[in-house]
């Protein structure tokens, strides 16, 4: 028997997760929300038969085992680490966490209680053309190893009102939200993680039409990164959601004897003896995601936040989890095989850690050292650079800590020595 699921989060995305975890035969048996009403309005439009707005109620349900945590990602770690203590298995949304002070906790946490799932949604490790392409590499399809080549354009994640996504005190971005998936799929396929990075963000869309009040948008909307791997390659990633009415993602791995390329869901290849390009894998024939299609207007912001790639591997990803605990052992058991590939927190720790220097390194304009903490006062030096709020505040209170005014162009008899840093998404120099 399946486990029970409890969701926490109200966005789009829940609901088009929600009818596919049940066309999988998952029952789901309460939905959390910020507010009742949110966790009111999702619960009678997908049929949920319990919500609430406050966390325990659903941690302490006996007909729910396992968690999905898809809310805005200042909320992932607490919540958690608190599922795990009372014996939930956890699949949390990326980013992991706000910082990697916090996705530490998570991890100390899933190295508690073993027993438990504890997974990360980076479903692109689930995607059949990223599969092959780490098969691929380790079968020596392109030789060492060289340069990764990323690329990923796509629309504006900004909703009709200001949200989580508007503020990068909360994990809003283009680097939190695509280059997290990014960064973990380059791990994944090469078998090498980072240990420097450079890396440049910029918001440019501070105002909509209909976000204009008296708060504005701070998350980065533009980053470009690079990384050196610890196997010697080099990375660079560019990542732009300036373009309109679609989505487009190329990673190309290039090697001593050639390259693979994954665009979209489908594999290409070219050895240096081939001709052409040769098709190593069609993604049209895995698209899974006509069960989230949706016909309303919530589904140019669900392809932006979850674009087809990554709902294709998330909904392969919940396949797995069936599969884990289907041939597992009774109700609460479930076997490690199905979810191998999975992401775990360590990962996501990983992933948290890359994201950091880039931000640092987006304010200092210099590379930036990747280090990956054991222990939390490893950290203090890096959490002081950082310049974070209270990461155990509230959301409502980071939200009130977010600027209130727009910001006001330079005086004209102002030197212009520092203005370059105003348009930075992280001012480190300006405490929020």
């Amino acid at each position: 028997m399946l486990p029970g699921i409890g969701v926490f989060g109200t966005g789009d995305i829940v609901r088009a997760l929600v009818p596919f975890l049940r066309a999988k035969g998952f029952r789901v048996e309460a939905v959390w929300g910020r507010t009742l009403e949110a966790a009111e309005n999702v619960a009678t439009e997908l049929n949920i038969p319990f919500h609430t707005n406050k966390v325990d109620d659903v941690l302490l349900r006996k007909d729910v085992d396992l968690v999905f945590i898809i809310c805005q990602p200042d909320l992932h770690a607490q919540i958690a680490v608190k599922a795990l203590g009372i014996g939930k298995h956890v699949l949390c949304d990326r980013p992991a966490g706000l910082c990697q002070l916090e996705v530490l906790k998570m991890v100390h946490a899933a190295q508690y209680y073993p027993s438990l799932i504890s997974v990360i949604s980076h479903g692109l490790r689930f995607l059949p053309a990223f599969m092959q392409m780490k098969r691929h590499l380790e079968a020596g399809y392109v030789g060492a190893v060289n340069v990764c080549d990323v690329r990923v354009h796509c629309g504006s994640m900004i909703g009709s009102q200001f949200d989580w996504m508007c503020s990068h005190l909360m994990g809003g971005g283009i680097l939190t939200m695509v280059g997290s998936h990014i960064i973990d799929a380059v791990s994944f396929v090469t078998g090498q993680r980072a240990t420097r990075v450079h890396g440049m963000m910029r918001t440019f869309t501070k105002s909509t039409e209909k976000i204009n009040g008296i708060r504005w948008i701070d998350s980065d909307d533009f980053c470009s990164f690079q990384m050196i791997l610890d196997g010697g390659a080099c990375v660079t990633a560019t990542l732009n959601s300036h373009v309109a009415g679609g989505f487009v993602q190329e990673v190309v791995v290039c090697g001593s004897c050639g390259r693979l390329a994954v665009r979209g869901a489908s594999l290409y290849g070219q050895t240096h003896t081939d001709e052409r390009e040769q098709l190593l894998h069609d993604g049209s024939a895995d698209d899974l995601t006509h069960l989230a299609n949706r016909n309303d207007n919530s589904s140019a912001r669900v392809n932006s936040l979850l674009p087809q790639p990554y709902l294709q591997g998330l909904f392969r990803l919940v396949g797995a989890l069936k599969e884990a605990f289907a041939t597992g052992d009774g109700e609460h058991g479930w076997l490690k095989e199905p979810v191998s590939s999975a992401a775990t927190f360590e990962d996501g720790q990983y992933v948290q850690a890359v994201i950091d220097a880039v931000k640092l390194s987006s304010a200092s304009r210099q590379w930036e050292q990747v280090t990956v903490a054991s222990d939390e006062n490893e950290l203090n030096p890096l959490m002081t650079r950082l310049n974070l709020p209270n990461i155990n505040m509230s959301s409502l209170d980071a939200l009130s800590q977010a600027p209130t005014n727009r910001p006001q162009p330079a005086p004209t008899q102002r030197k212009t020595t520092a203005t370059s840093e105003s348009h930075l998404p992280w001012s480190f120099a300006t405490k929020h």
